[in-house]
């Protein structure tokens, strides 16, 4: 336990190549080229964390002196992901949802069940946040556990479904993910984009990055926009002239880095994506294999950072305004690209859509965060995590994810018979997505070639 502990701590940046150079080596690359790939992914991520530490850091102190400049009173604090990822692996329970989550993966790639082979494990602490809760909520060790077990089928099914829709929208070929805070918008903007579709004029209203630099010229440009959208954020939170100044630019830099980190870290994973094709075709003639991706890889998108940016104000306007909510956003403000960021390959980029879809996901994930509130106090205090001066915390990071809800709530109602019935339909749709579907496709092929 305690070695396992030493590998969580060493943090994703570190584990990741690691765990690259390891499954390259497994799937047939030489050494020196696994070695490379798996160093290149790691500085990649280095870097993706230094410009999201810099949007943190711009974010963070303007969203501070918005909630002073209008007088803002919630008295639930957002830590932000980085304090609810500790305080679940912080956890006996918590820090084994890696050595369960492997297993697991393993298991349901051997039996036919998944197409998901996920080196992020590091992001394995989003099924312990929820096993955490669970166990804070019911003291019931062992119902943690099987929360845990769900609550990683999930998330393989989740991979499974998304990564056709990656591969188009994105370019990523091979590559999937299954991220415990990103995946379950994909599920909800499905409902979003079909409504859309169906509003006259509104369905024929164009608003990706392409489209709206076309009409509006250099201001449509997405380095542009940050900058713009910087000087709003900035007013808002009564800026002078040169702290304005000095957002705008920081937010422009991240429009323009953040692509360029996700190129490095593509640059690292093609040869272990181009590894594993050739290993399934050889081994598994016919099967497709998924490379599971912690979903940093999409966040640099325009259309991504884009609707963010205008999310941020609106998500303190609705923390605000929503009757019942006690949760200040703040420390993953900066980390709203990753809640929406599977919800443009449904919008088909259209930024607009995602402000709209994604303020009402949000709107609804922040009474979930302060339903959880009380759960995610206890967890961190069984975690000795230190909460400084607040009596109550919360993030959006799981807190505001549908899913925390759901697996929290049902063992809270129904205990074993909840997570037990909602497990048993999720392992229905693994065998649906990989055993049934893929068997009625072959199916119709053969009756087209016959007529």
């Amino acid at each position: 336990m305690g070695v396992l502990q030493w590998f969580v701590d060493l943090g994703a940046s570190v584990m990741l190549p690691i765990i690259i150079f390891v499954f390259a080596l497994v799937l047939g690359s030489k050494p020196g080229k696994a070695f490379k790939s798996g160093l290149t992914v790691g500085i990649g991520f280095v870097g993706l964390n230094l410009v999201i530490g810099l949007l943190t850091e711009s974010l963070g102190p303007a969203a501070q002196s918005m909630v002073e400049n209008f007088g803002f009173q919630l008295n639930t604090i957002d830590v932000g992901w980085p304090a609810a990822a500790a305080i679940s692996y912080g956890t006996a329970l918590g820090s084994l949802a890696i050595p369960i989550g492997i297993g697991v993966n393993v298991l349901l790639l051997a039996v036919g069940l998944t197409r998901t082979l996920n080196v992020d494990v590091w992001d394995y602490w989003h099924c312990a946040f929820t096993g955490s809760l669970v166990y804070a909520l019911t003291g019931d060790f062992a119902l943690g556990l099987f929360t845990i077990f769900v609550h990683l089928l999930f998330i393989f099914f989740l991979g499974d479904i998304i990564a056709k829709s990656i591969e188009k929208f994105y370019g990523f070929k091979n590559i999937t993910f299954p991220h415990g805070a990103s995946a379950p918008s994909f599920l909800v903007a499905l409902p979003f984009n079909w409504l859309f579709d169906r509003i006259p004029k509104f369905n024929k209203l164009e608003a990706n990055p392409e489209a709206i630099q076309k009409r509006m010229g250099i201001f449509g440009d997405s380095t542009v926009m940050g900058v713009l959208i910087g000087i709003v954020i900035g007013i808002l939170a009564g800026y002078n002239v040169t702290e304005i100044l000095q957002l705008s630019v920081q937010t422009g830099a991240v429009m323009m880095l953040m692509p360029r980190m996700v190129s490095l870290l593509m640059e690292g994973l093609s040869p272990v994506s181009e590894a594993a094709g050739n290993f399934v075709k050889k081994r598994f003639p016919g099967r497709d294999l998924y490379i599971g991706m912690d979903s940093a890889l999409s966040v640099g998108h325009p259309a991504v950072l884009s609707a963010s940016l205008i999310i941020v104000p609106i998500t303190l306007f609705l923390a605000v305004v929503l009757p019942g909510n006690t949760v200040l956003p703040f420390g993953d403000l900066a980390t709203i690209p990753f809640l929406i960021c599977l919800m443009v390959p449904v919008f088909r980029g259209n930024i607009l859509r995602t402000v709209i879809a994604g303020s009402i996901y949000i709107a609804v994930g922040l009474y979930i965060a302060t339903w959880v509130a009380p759960l995610f106090t206890d967890a961190a205090i069984a975690a000795n995590f230190s909460m400084g001066a607040n009596s109550s915390i919360s993030s959006l990071v799981d807190g505001a994810v549908w899913t925390t809800f759901i697996f929290v709530w049902l063992p809270k109602i129904f205990s074993w018979f909840g997570i037990g019935a909602l497990g048993l339909i999720i392992l229905f749709g693994l065998i649906y997505v990989n055993k049934i579907k893929p068997k009625r496709n072959i199916d119709t092929e053969s009756e087209e070639k016959v007529i």
